[in-house]
């Protein structure tokens, strides 16, 4: 056992114990399986601000923020008081509220090809919903889907998660349901044109920034498959869970300038609350709307929690905060600083660190981060390491994947990340 395991141990005995209450509960433990990093998950027992505290009494800084969705940061006063709010007034209604009308106005003001919102329960389910949407409104079957992109896990885009590409990444899923999924290359315009060259596309579904690895797209390559689906007849849309409202007010399509044709939206927009949404242009979105088409035209979605009156206040008075440019210029001042503070720490140890705005991510590997491939040849076990080493030292951000900053977080705890990964770097060979 190494040593930054042994400190782990000895500071989190009573979440061991709990740990072993949960394995026996649920399987592994965990409600998600990248929760379940080893040796074990610490358990939370209650969060403020920037500050995680355990079972166990630890505190730590928190560079997870409940996955990227909370911005804002823990238990932001005026979203906390929305909610009080609506509580009081019903946690749910089931039927048609105005609450709705207000989030999907605020997110169609904010978001540049956002003229129409539809709601869901969770990220994966709007990129489900995104993708039937675009099936129907084209009238055809495949869809692409990029290598190393996380779109949820239902069956049509749970494949190529992880090399090798052609493994599938679950049991349970019958290669049948992925003959209309066609693998594309990130940050490979040309791969993707030889790829899809005599395929009829419903959609190209993409994360512009790689959520795996914090991978941003190159200048061009989301202007070329704009381009590219333009000519063939294609939808374009852009996956945002991960960088809807993070980038800036208008997402990463207003941060890199390009403009798809529907966008998957979740995490931020739900003010800590569980939530998912499709975006995109009236004439696409009508097809969803069951005044107009029948059952046979009609790309249906629904649910029972979607359009829920506590996540629509929680998401509305959020989206109202980062209305303020300065809430970005101050967490992606934040992120540039971490980012650049990291890779100094680390200069010569042969380590590369990537991330837009207030995301990053640190890669055990010299030399450039295009892809999937480059993210996992990266020294996995190192970044765990790495992970562990901060959690023992008070700073969170769930081992080997990507860490973001919020609008609590203060020059001081960039200052305190950078100190304490200079003193992990020390324990790293030059390479």
């Amino acid at each position: 056992m190494s040593s930054v395991e042994e400190e782990y141990k000895s500071r989190t005995k009573r979440s061991a114990e709990l740990f072993e209450r949960a394995r026996n509960a649920m399987p592994g433990g965990v409600n998600h399986n990248i929760r379940a990093f080893k040796p074990y998950p610490f358990c939370v027992v209650s969060a403020d601000g920037n500050v995680l505290i355990d079972a166990d009494g630890n505190r730590y800084v928190d560079y997870w923020n409940g996955h990227g969705a909370l911005i804002l940061g823990h238990n932001y006063p005026p979203v906390v008081k929305a909610v009080k709010e609506q509580v009081e007034r019903s946690s749910h209604y089931g039927t048609f509220n105005e609450c709705e009308i207000l989030l999907a106005e605020q997110i169609g003001r904010m978001l540049p090809s956002a003229e129409m919102v539809r709601f869901t329960n969770s990220g994966t389910e709007a990129a489900m919903y995104a993708l039937r949407l675009a099936r129907a409104y084209t009238g055809r079957a495949k869809v692409g889907k990029f290598e190393g992109g996380w779109h949820g896990g239902f069956n049509d885009v749970h494949v190529g998660t992880k090399p090798p590409f052609e493994r599938l990444p679950s049991a349970g899923l019958p290669k049948s349901e992925l003959r209309n999924t066609v693998l594309l290359p990130y940050n490979d315009l040309n791969g993707v044109k030889r790829r899809v060259r005599g395929e009829r596309l419903a959609c190209i579904l993409v994360e512009p920034m790689l959520g795996q690895g914090c991978v941003p797209a190159e200048r061009g390559f989301l202007e070329g498959l704009k381009e590219l689906c333009e000519r063939s007849g294609s939808l374009l849309i852009f996956d945002e869970v991960i960088t809807g409202f993070r980038l800036s007010k208008g997402g990463a399509q207003e941060y890199l300038k390009v403009k798809p044709d529907l966008t998957v939206l979740g995490k931020i927009i739900g003010g800590g609350h569980p939530i998912g949404a499709i975006a995109g242009p009236r004439e696409v979105m009508q097809r969803m709307d069951p005044w107009k088409y029948q059952p046979h035209q009609l790309a249906y979605q629904g649910g029972t929690f979607c359009g829920n009156p506590v996540t629509m206040r929680a998401g509305l008075e959020t989206l109202k905060v980062l209305e303020d440019k300065a809430v970005y210029d101050h967490i992606n001042g934040l992120g540039a600083r971490a980012r650049r503070g990291i890779s100094e720490a680390f200069e010569g140890k042969g380590v590369t660190v990537t991330g837009l705005g207030s995301t990053f991510y640190v890669h055990f590997k010299a030399g450039e981060v295009r892809n999937a491939k480059d993210v996992f040849k990266g020294d996995m076990d190192a970044l765990w390491r790495y992970g562990l080493f901060l959690i023992n030292r008070g700073i969170f951000g769930l081992p080997t994947h990507f860490n973001n900053i919020s609008y609590v977080h203060t020059q001081e705890d960039i200052t305190k990340l950078i100190e304490v990964t200079r003193l992990f770097a020390e324990t790293v060979k030059t390479r």
